[in-house]
C-alpha cells in the first residue's frame, strides 16, 4: 500500500522537519498552482517522472523550479540516464505509488532506492522553502530542501543535485 500524506507528514514531525501544508483544489499544471497559490513565498516546484527508453536502467524522477526549461533528453544527459521518455500513469502508481499531477520527491517513500534515480535543480537549494506536493496534489507542503534531501537520504534515496543554468 502507498503511504497515505497523513503518514507522511507524522513522518516529517517525527524526523524534526518544520513544515507547513497548505490545502487547496487540485491542480495538474504549473499555470494553475501559480493562480491559486498568489504570493506564496518559497521556491516553486514541478516534476518529471521519466521512465528508461529501452526499459533497462532506473526510472528517473527530477524535481525542477517550476520555471526552468530544459528538453528530458538534455535532462536525462546530465543526470547519465540514458534516452528517457515520460513515464505511463500506471508506472507512476506501480512505482511510486502517485497519480498524474501529483509527482513529487515525497512518492519516493514508496518504492526502494534501486528502482529510481532523483535529480533536483540546484537552483532549488538557494530558496529557505520549497513546495512540494505531499503525495497528492490537493495540499502544498513547504520545507527547507535541505530537510528534504536529508529525509530522502534516510530512506536511502541519494540526490543528484543539477546546475542547470545555461542547459
Amino acid at each position: 500500500m502507498p503511504e497515505t500524506p497523513e503518514n507522511l507528514l507524522a513522518r516529517l514531525k517525527a524526523a524534526g522537519i518544520a513544515t507547513e501544508t497548505r490545502h487547496h483544489p487540485a491542480v495538474f499544471t504549473v499555470a494553475e498552482s501559480q493562480d491559486l497559490r498568489g504570493t506564496l513565498p518559497g521556491g516553486h516546484t514541478k516534476n518529471l517522472f521519466l521512465r528508461p527508453a529501452k526499459g533497462d536502467g532506473p526510472f528517473l524522477l527530477a524535481t525542477l523550479e517550476e520555471s526552468r526549461q530544459v528538453s528530458i533528453n538534455a535532462l536525462a544527459r546530465m543526470a547519465e540516464a540514458g534516452k528517457v521518455s515520460m513515464g505511463s500513469a500506471e508506472e507512476l502508481l506501480t512505482i511510486l505509488g502517485l497519480t498524474p499531477g501529483s509527482v513529487t520527491p515525497f512518492g519516493l517513500v514508496n518504492t526502494p532506492p534501486a528502482r529510481i534515480r532523483f535529480v533536483m535543480d540546484a537552483g532549488l537549494m538557494r530558496h529557505p522553502v520549497i513546495w512540494v506536493h505531499p503525495l497528492v496534489n490537493t495540499a502544498s507542503t513547504g520545507l527547507a530542501p535541505q530537510d528534504l534531501l536529508g529525509f530522502l537520504a534516510g530512506l536511502g534515496h541519494e540526490t543528484r543535485l543539477l546546475e542547470l543554468d545555461g542547459a
